[in-house]
């Protein structure tokens, strides 16, 4: 009986380990993201995605500097955004564009290990492919910078990054998006870029106790990532009086329509946000005004 249940414990264990293994969900060559990216729309691409606002050196003001560092409290540890600039030591100018793709759909490195979800691929897995080939087209062209980040500081369950892979077979899945689709393309386009590349939700909702963003209260604001703030809520419950010119103005200017102007990390989203073309700010705005209210989330 006792080497029955060895045994179970063994075949279990091995389960254990084979399903939480790093898988990336694309091969080097992979087809979909062969050929030269386009840069110019990359660009558009990395403004959308609030790159810089994570990944820039510290302490400079140029935000095509993406030596990462800046430390990022949370309640799961420390977490250090890495180096993404073309260094091929340092940086990631030794990956492929497979490699990126298999970072941002998936949470995966090149050495197969698991990123911890403080990198916001929870929502990034729902980008195109041609997306990524053109943000991956335009990186390469940013400045190299040397020298690696400190490693994260993690509490002790998340030392050990397997256990990440337990928490992607409870909560993530590869591809998904919770975008709401209506087939009018202003709208769709909307939902795309809010619930994909700006990964909007990543702050503006809550989580749960394994910092999970929470379905129910999606953009209904809540407690900020690192904990010591609180997001607001974007649904019509706060923003019902704003129109979808105030929210494309907003995200142009930082001007708000009751003559304030955004602070703390959205005075940043907007610096990105005000490179966008006018369609894009149009697209966000039509999106973030067709959601339906909900009530605020207590502190």
């Amino acid at each position: 009986m006792a080497l029955v249940t060895i045994l179970c414990a063994g075949v279990a264990a091995a389960s254990a380990w084979s399903l939480t293994a790093a898988r990336p969900p694309y091969s080097q060559g992979d087809r979909q993201f062969e050929g030269a990216g386009d840069g110019a729309h990359g660009q558009l691409i990395f403004a959308e995605g609030d790159c810089a606002s994570c990944h820039a050196t510290p302490g400079q003001s140029d935000r095509l500097r993406l030596g990462g560092g800046m430390a990022l409290a949370s309640p799961f540890g420390i977490f250090r955004p890495p180096n993404i600039s073309p260094d091929p030591i340092d940086g990631i100018g030794a990956w492929t564009v497979t490699d990126l793709a298999n970072a941002l759909m998936e949470g995966v490195s090149p050495q197969h290990e698991h990123y911890y979800p403080a990198f916001p691929y929870t929502s990034f897995t729902g980008m195109t492919a041609v997306d990524i080939r053109d943000l991956y087209a335009y990186l390469m062209t940013l400045p190299k910078v040397l020298g690696r980040v400190p490693p994260h500081d993690p509490t002790i369950l998340f030392r050990i990054r397997r256990f990440v892979g337990f928490w992607k077979l409870l909560f993530f899945r590869e591809g998904h998006s919770a975008a709401r689709l209506s087939g009018e393309l202003v709208h769709d386009r909307g939902a795309y870029l809010v619930e994909s590349v700006s990964h909007c939700a990543e702050c503006h909702s809550s989580r749960n106790v394994f910092g999970v963003i929470k379905s129910d209260p999606l953009f209904a604001g809540g407690i900020d990532p690192q904990g010591t703030g609180f997001v607001p809520n974007i649904t019509q419950t706060d923003l019902g009086k704003w129109s979808e010119q105030d929210i494309a103005t907003m995200l142009k200017s930082g001007d708000t329509p009751e003559h304030g102007r955004v602070g703390s990390s959205m005075a940043d989203v907007v610096t990105n946000t005000a490179m966008l073309p006018d369609s894009d700010r149009d697209a966000t705005a039509r999106y973030i005004k067709a959601l339906p209210p909900l009530p605020t989330p207590h502190p």
